[in-house]
């Protein structure tokens, strides 16, 4: 039995919408969800119960302009500049500590690029000392050529920004780029929480994070000591070639390169899904018992998940069950 708890989050001038996913039995780890562009704590289907089923309580809130922290349309996308975006997420992350058993943090897409800033952040050394493992899913290092922004749109944008940094701009991405699954691409074009608006000071940040990791300026810290990068080699919206090439520039101790042969954008919503949320599971819980560099060696540091589990996927590919 998983207990779902919602709740907020006081943080500066804003109250953030919380959701906590509660293990029924023992607490052994715990993990702080940071979502992608647009999304929110209620698209992550079986994901976050599996976890918690596993003794892994799950925390998240949606951030600063996204989901159901939005109270009014003028503050869709609103989540100023870079400095609050990670002070947000670092203070999140504090409320959680000190704990008992090991915390971990998962970002995902957006999110993903937003853990690794944290992470590469030194004025954070103490916060990040705290965190057991980072966990990142199909990280927003880089679009793909088919997403990438023109040099002449990405300079007007960061222009007009300077001098109306909270204008809001419409940057939608086709649900068919984000999953295989028919079921949820037309549940992603049903939702209204998912309203693809950014504004002009926040979508520059979010460029310039990218822009800091993909070219090698943001330095992961060396209190970072376990870290998984979890994408999908089909991927069309977050570069899989840049995530693999920033990994294979880092020195961790612990950390993995997991490819999802044939995998989408979401790996927590695409045909085969389970083999996801079981590899998070287990990588958390080899850590949480301190078994996880003996596990990590013994797998390698570049790991090939199939592209179907056929345990779970249909003829067709799809997902029994598959809905929000």
């Amino acid at each position: 039995m998983v207990k779902e708890v919602e709740g907020t989050f006081p943080v500066g001038d804003v109250s953030l919408y919380t959701k906590s996913y509660l293990p029924d039995g023992p607490l052994k780890a715990k993990m702080i969800m940071i979502h992608g562009f647009s999304d929110h704590m209620g698209r992550y289907y079986d994901f976050f119960p599996t976890l918690a089923r596993a003794g892994i309580a799950v925390h998240g809130l949606d951030q600063r302009g996204w989901g159901r922290s939005v109270q009014k349309s003028s503050q869709r996308g609103l989540t100023g500049p870079t400095s609050q975006v990670i002070s947000d997420i670092a203070a999140f992350i504090k409320s959680h500590l000190p704990s008992d058993v090991p915390v971990f943090v998962l970002g995902h897409s957006m999110g993903g690029g937003q853990v690794l800033t944290l992470a590469s952040s030194p004025e954070y050394d103490g916060l990040i000392k705290q965190v057991r493992g980072w966990i990142l899913e199909s990280p927003f290092i880089g679009f793909t050529a088919e997403e990438e922004p023109g040099w002449l749109t990405v300079f007007s944008g960061r222009l007009a920004g300077r001098l109306m940094p909270h204008f809001h701009l419409y940057r939608p991405i086709a649900p068919e780029k984000i999953s295989r699954d028919p079921e949820v691409v037309k549940s992603i074009k049903a939702d209204k929480l998912m309203h693809d608006t950014g504004t002009l000071e926040g979508l520059a940040g979010l460029l310039d994070r990218t822009g800091a990791l993909s070219k090698g300026e943001a330095r992961l810290s060396g209190n970072v000591h376990s870290l998984v990068l979890m994408h999908g080699n089909a991927d069309r919206v977050c570069s899989f070639d840049k995530s693999k090439a920033w990994f294979e520039r880092q020195t961790i101790e612990d950390g993995e390169f997991r490819v999802f042969d044939g995998f989408y954008h979401q790996l927590h919503a695409d045909p085969g899904k389970e083999t996801f949320y079981e590899g998070v599971r287990d990588w958390i819980l080899e850590r949480s018992s301190g078994k996880g560099e003996a596990a990590a060696a013994e797998a390698g540091p570049d790991v090939k998940v199939p592209a179907e589990s056929p345990a779970v996927a249909e003829a067709d590919g799809s997902v029994p069950g598959s809905k929000l």
